[in-house]
């Protein structure tokens, strides 16, 4: 496939593809990077569409510039994304991993997209964080003291990032897929029924299947979901 490295608004990116008036951004995960897109590719390009990747902050070409993956800046980022491949696409779809979902939907909420294929999305940042301060036994007094608490997970939980979550809520629109883990760790079953319910989304579960679709099992049915819809 035609592959071109570039930078976009400044954010190391890739264009994959022949020449198309339909496009994919697609919106990698926690320790993901730009270049999933080109596994997505595989599928995308031969129906005919462009892909484009992008790394978010702390990720693939970022990782190591000193910047933080925050929803503030990164929603900033991926508008700029969007404006700039509005004057070169006709039609922009989103395929989007985890925080990369959620991140898509507040940065693009209002826009003229297509549709948009999530993975494993998360749809309820508030409800994770509340659910990770319940597993650090963290309350919200102490959260609001000390600002930041690191965890025993891996995690940092921020009081300012909880509070800009609570201001900035999510009215998506846009017709969506999902791919959904039966034993995903970050978002209930009933949070993402909710989220479905709500926007008219369409769900597809994976039994036994992880946030994380990473052994050959789990990407095979990954790739058969892919195919069915990217179209």
């Amino acid at each position: 496939m035609k592959t071109e490295n570039t930078s976009i608004c400044g954010i190391p990116s890739l264009v994959i593809g022949e020449k198309s008036d339909n496009v994919y951004l697609f919106i990698h995960g926690k320790n993901g990077s730009k270049q999933e897109a080109l596994d997505f590719a595989e599928t995308a390009c031969p129906l005919g569409f462009q892909v484009v990747g992008i790394d978010l902050a702390e990720h693939g070409a970022r990782k190591k510039t000193g910047e933080k993956l925050l929803p503030w800046s990164a929603v900033s980022e991926i508008k700029n994304i969007y404006l700039y491949m509005k004057d070169k696409w006709k039609c922009i779809n989103i395929r989007a991993n985890s925080i990369g979902a959620w991140l898509s939907m507040l940065a693009l909420q209002g826009e003229k997209i297509g549709k948009a294929l999530f993975v494993s999305p998360i749809v309820d940042m508030e409800n994770l964080i509340e659910n990770m301060m319940q597993w650090a036994n963290v309350t919200e007094a102490e959260l609001q003291s000390q600002g930041e608490i690191a965890t025993n997970f891996g995690e940092t939980l921020s009081w300012e990032y909880l509070c800009w979550v609570r201001k900035h809520k999510i009215f998506w629109n846009v017709p969506t897929e999902i791919l959904y883990a039966e034993k995903d760790n970050l978002t209930p079953r009933e949070v993402i029924d909710l989220f479905v319910a709500t926007t008219g989304g369409k769900l597809t579960v994976m039994e036994n299947g992880e946030h994380w679709f990473h052994t050959e099992k789990q990407l095979r049915f990954l790739h058969g979901w892919e195919k069915s819809y990217c179209k």
